[in-house]
């Protein structure tokens, strides 16, 4: 059995990832009160088997999403997930051609170790610069924001976690993996 120490993390968004839109209209970080609260209606579009498929795989869970705490309250409990921590974020800053707002703070957060990041905005700007800055193992998986986390997402996560379920070593390069395509490292 794996040291836990030497699991990966799993950093989980939530909107477009395990909260699909499907055809809702997608937020703005911070423009609708309600959106991370009990009266969102589309809480319903949540899958409540993905929470023990996610505890099911061999890594330490953490929300990365802008829900932060609320994740706990709200989206865990829905989803039978116990409280888990919450990867301090800073405020959106991203612009279009540079980094995600949240990549520096989620490789400052895995502290060294292995993680895969699972999210509906990941794009290959975030996988040059995890490369170049994380020194160990990275998956970055995009998911696709109308259907959210797919059976081919579970297997990609599940199939990486596996390889990479104690340090990778230096240099590992981040994997670039596209709603439910093959993980690769």
């Amino acid at each position: 059995m794996t040291d836990a120490v030497n699991r990966p993390l799993l950093f989980l968004d939530i909107d477009g990832t395990l909260l699909p839109y499907g055809g809702a209209p997608v937020p703005t970080r911070g423009s609708d009160a309600h959106w991370q609260h009990e009266g969102n209606p589309q809480l319903a579009r949540l899958d409540p088997s993905h929470g023990p498929r996610l505890l099911a795989l061999p890594c330490d869970l953490v929300w990365a999403t802008a829900w932060m705490h609320e994740a706990n309250e709200v989206v865990g409990p829905r989803l039978g997930l116990p409280e888990l921590p919450v990867a301090e974020l800073p405020e959106d800053d991203d612009q279009p051609g540079t980094l995600h707002w949240k990549t520096r703070a989620l490789v400052a957060a895995a502290a060294g170790r292995a993680f895969a990041w699972a999210d509906d905005e990941i794009g290959d700007f975030d996988r040059e610069w995890v490369e170049s800055e994380h020194p160990e193992a990275a998956l970055l998986l995009r998911v696709d924001p109308a259907v959210g986390l797919t059976d081919g997402d579970f297997a990609a996560l599940g199939e990486w976690m596996a390889a990479h379920g104690t340090a990778a070593g230096p240099g590992a390069a981040p994997a670039a993996v596209d709603g439910g395509a093959s993980a690769g490292a």
